[in-house]
C-alpha cells in the first residue's frame, strides 16, 4: 500500500501514521525527516538545502523532489509507504506520479478553529520530545517538564493555515480529479479517526 497523507498542521497525521505503520507495517516517509537526515549526513543535496536555510528560504522543489527519490528508491521493493509533507505542489504530485504509483490520498479534515484550539492546547516535552497536551503537568512518557512551542500562538497558527489551504487548494483538486481522494473526518478521538481511515481503505 502506498499513501500521501495530506492535512493542515495539527490535523493529527503524524498520529495516525503511527496507527498504519503498526497495522500495516507501512514506512512512514517525512520530508522534515529526510532533510534532517541529508543535513546530519551531511551529503551534497543536504549542503545545498543548507544554504538556503540559513538564508532564511523555503528549499527548492527540485531538491526536495531529489531527496524524495533518493529515499524512495532506497526502500525494499515491496515495500509500502506514506508520504507526510510531499508532495506540496501539483509539480510535485507530476513529478511523483512519474517515479511510483499511489494507492490513496488520505486527508484528514478538520475546521480551522479546532486546529487552533488543538495547538494551543499542545505541551512538548524537554526531555523526550513527546507531545501531550495542557491537561497534564508534566509528561505522561517521562515525567519530564512541559513547554509550549514558539510557533503555538493563535496568529501564527492561522497563518499557516492560511499558507496551507493557499498551497494545497490545487493539489487537492488534483487527487480528486484522478479519484485518489480519500476524505476522513478527523474530529474526535484518535482510535476513532483511525477506525474511519481503516474503513476508508477497506471499501
Amino acid at each position: 500500500m502506498k499513501l500521501v497523507l495530506l492535512g493542515a498542521p495539527g490535523a493529527g497525521k503524524g498520529t495516525q501514521a503511527v496507527f498504519l505503520k503498526d497495522k500495516h507495517g507501512l514506512a512512514h516517509i517525512s520530508t522534515g525527516d529526510i532533510l534532517r537526515q541529508n543535513l546530519k549526513d551531511g551529503t551534497e543535496l543536504g549542503l545545498e538545502a543548507k544554504k538556503y536555510m540559513d538564508a532564511g528560504e523555503l528549499v527548492p522543489d527540485e531538491l526536495v523532489m531529489k531527496m524524495m527519490e533518493g529515499k524512495l528508491a532506497s526502500l525494499p521493493k515491496e515495500q509500502g509507504f506514506m508520504l507526510d509533507g510531499f508532495p506540496r505542489t501539483v509539480r510535485q504530485a507530476e513529478f511523483l506520479a512519474g517515479i511510483t504509483d499511489i494507492d490513496g490520498v488520505i486527508m484528514f479534515k478538520v475546521s480551522d478553529d479546532d486546529i487552533v484550539k488543538r495547538l494551543m492546547n499542545r505541551a512538548v516535552c524537554r526531555s523526550c520530545g513527546a507531545i501531550t497536551t495542557w491537561d497534564n503537568d508534566k509528561c505522561p512518557s517521562c515525567g519530564g517538564e512541559l513547554y509550549r512551542r514558539a510557533d503555538d500562538n493563535e496568529e501564527t497558527i492561522r497563518s499557516r493555515l492560511k499558507v496551507f489551504h493557499e498551497q494545497t487548494e490545487a493539489l487537492i483538486e488534483y487527487y480528486r480529479a484522478k479519484k485518489l481522494l480519500l476524505e476522513v473526518d478527523a474530529t474526535g478521538m484518535p482510535e476513532e479517526i483511525f477506525a474511519r481511515v481503516l474503513e476508508l481503505l477497506e471499501s
